[in-house]
């Protein structure tokens, strides 16, 4: 059976919506696998299994070498911006000093020149005076405005004479922010959490790695299941149970801790660098067709959620 006439032509000015298919251009639309979801046992930011597991605020968790180690580098790059910003701010007064000091010397040598007589007195470039103020057939005589112009004249032509561009430093913000939610954080505002392992006997026979349940109704937790901390017991619990349990009685199941309705966090799942969670499993590219093709106004879309 011959295929369509539509599919095989290509000797059109322009792309059919077929070849643009083959090609691969418009938005490219892919549910994401399990290689690229987090682990709810795995760090924001090295993405292994927790060691001495820290969570934030918003929910996000850290491992405490991780999270201490991005907090004392945020640290170190605001003193070193603090410092550029210091060093700009106290060129920029030097260079208003100076400016105001050849501002002063203009006006007085201006006012010497007016008080000494009508015939005005010359310096050649030797710093010699002329009292004639002749200075030969093919000599120029150039005021100190030319001077100063030359002098500032900007060449691209020549490597001494190359403008360069001022590069301003802002004043840096001296807050530390949470590399996965880019919120403020302060390293008192971290708590410890502490999940509960399965026993030998709920644990399967085939799994190696350490599995987790709900100190609660037993469940084995997984990425499927919003997970519950308590900020003050730092006891992780499956949601059903808390809105079952800790949001009534305010009192942890595991330890008979009270606490309040805002100890109660929930975990972020299943989100990285590369990828996101819940409802938004879905990776999208956009190729830009090019100004040409009248499509040049179209926003490209985000390649990952």
């Amino acid at each position: 059976m011959p295929q369509r006439h539509s599919k095989n032509n290509n000797d059109l000015a322009f792309f059919t919506y077929e070849e643009k298919r083959k090609l691969g251009y418009g938005t490219q639309r892919e549910r994401l696998g399990k290689d690229s979801i987090k682990p709810f046992d795995a760090c924001c930011l090295c993405l292994k299994p927790l060691i001495d597991p820290l969570c934030c605020p918003k929910g996000h968790t850290f491992c405490k070498e991780c999270i201490l180690e991005c907090l004392l580098s945020q640290k170190k790059d605001i003193k070193r911006k603090l410092a550029a910003h210091e060093a700009q701010k106290k060129q920029e007064k030097e260079e208003e000093e100076e400016k105001l000091m050849l501002q002063k010397a203009k006006e007085l040598d201006a006012f010497d020149q007016q008080n000494h007589g009508a015939v005005p007195q010359y310096h050649d470039r030797s710093g010699s005076q002329d009292k004639n103020g002749f200075h030969g057939a093919n000599s120029v005589k150039v005021t100190s405005f030319e001077e100063e112009a030359l002098r500032n004249m900007k060449a691209f032509w020549l490597p001494s004479a190359t403008p360069e561009a001022t590069v301003k430093v802002d004043a840096p913000s001296t807050d530390t922010v949470c590399p996965e939610g880019q919120e403020k954080l302060k390293l008192k505002s971290l708590f410890p959490i502490s999940f509960t392992e399965e026993n030998a006997d709920q644990k399967s026979k085939k799994s190696v790695e350490k599995s987790y349940m709900c100190p609660s109704c037993k469940s084995t937790l997984t990425n499927t299941m919003s997970l519950v901390a308590i900020s003050t017991c730092g006891h992780v619990f499956c949601k059903k149970c808390s809105d079952k349990f800790l949001v009534k009685d305010k009192v942890c199941l595991q330890c008979n801790k009270p606490f309040k309705e805002r100890n109660l966090v929930h975990l972020e799942k299943g989100g990285t660098g590369f990828a996101a969670h819940d409802e938004r499993l879905e990776a999208r590219e956009f190729k830009h067709l090019g100004s040409g093709s009248g499509l040049g106004l179209v926003k490209p879309a985000p390649k990952a959620y």
